[in-house]
């Protein structure tokens, strides 16, 4: 301590340097160097099966970026040709072995059954549902519902592309299911998903899931497709130029199931880095035996908040 800072001033009452503003405002939270774009759909199949990834990315280093999903618009109806040959998609029935190879393979269930007998028709209806909620209620809101209405469609089987479901989904959240839904079939929703579209162009996403970060140079790192945690970590400290980041702590899994109210087992092991041997043990050390309750489905444990 300086001895001038002993030295306290009657008439200011400050003790040390007497010549500061007598009131001033601060930031304590430094400004967001980076803008992360997460390219999305709500019936990407792949998006699904990184959720468990991603969450933890944002858990761990979010304070270091602004977080903004962008709707790209994966189907916008069936025509009468094939949608993506490349994959042998040729109409909703080839979907469904492709979303249930997708679940196994990454242990995010995916039933997969409807694209057979009541197939989604397009993807913008929930899209559009998505940007109205975006609009009125904010980014978090918006970006539960999109895992809600997920959850519906992959994990049990519900149409998210008709209203009803949508409506239902939308008042899960607490929300008018009916008036937003509306607002979103309007020219409104239509516009603002358009919008999205633009961005998406502009952010040369072709493919989903693709995530941009962007510095303040407006350079930036794209990677497409499913991938390690290290990738995304790697782009964030590429566009923090070297700058040495350093994650968050992460929430306890009893905060973070209270939370989120629903979580596969593969979402545990991947925040936590359990092993899928010693899941049981980890979630009966770490919850109260009140707190939820563990459920199966498509071969896989889900745990659900009471």
């Amino acid at each position: 301590m300086s001895l001038n800072n002993l030295i306290c001033d009657m008439e200011t009452g400050v003790c040390g340097d007497s010549e500061e503003n007598e009131m001033e405002v601060i930031d304590l939270n430094p400004k967001k160097k980076i803008d992360i774009y997460y390219v999305t759909d709500p019936i990407c199949s792949h998006c699904w099966a990184i959720e468990p990834t991603l969450r933890r990315f944002i858990d761990e280093y979010g304070h270091y970026f602004n977080f903004h999903t962008v709707m790209g618009g994966l189907l916008e109806k069936w025509g009468d040709g094939p949608v993506d040959p490349a994959n042998g998609i040729h109409g909703p029935a080839d979907v469904a072995g492709h979303w249930r190879e997708v679940g196994e393979h990454f242990r995010m269930p995916i039933d997969g059954s409807l694209m057979i007998d009541n197939p989604v028709q397009s993807s913008f209806p929930p899209s559009r549902v998505f940007k109205i909620i975006q609009k009125h209620h904010g980014d978090e809101l918006a970006f539960e519902f999109l895992r809600r209405a997920r959850e519906s469609l992959f994990a049990f089987n519900e149409n998210i592309g008709e209203d009803e479901e949508l409506i239902t989904v939308v008042n899960h959240l607490g929300l008018d299911g009916e008036a937003i839904v509306k607002e979103a079939a309007s020219t409104t929703g239509e516009t603002l998903l358009r919008e999205d579209f633009a961005l998406t162009a502009r952010l040369g996403a072709r493919g989903f899931p693709t995530i941009v970060i962007v510095n303040e140079n407006n350079q930036g790192v794209k990677i497409v497709g499913g991938r390690p945690l290290e990738y995304y970590v790697s782009g964030l400290a590429q566009m923090l130029d070297g700058e040495e980041i350093k994650p968050k702590e992460r929430p306890t899994l009893q905060n973070l199931l209270e939370r989120e109210k629903l979580l596969f087992a593969k979402e545990i092991e991947v925040m936590y880095d359990v092993e899928p041997d010693q899941l049981d043990s980890f979630v009966e050390e770490q919850l109260k035996s009140d707190s939820f309750e563990q459920k199966e489905l498509l071969g896989e444990k889900y745990y659900v908040s009471n």
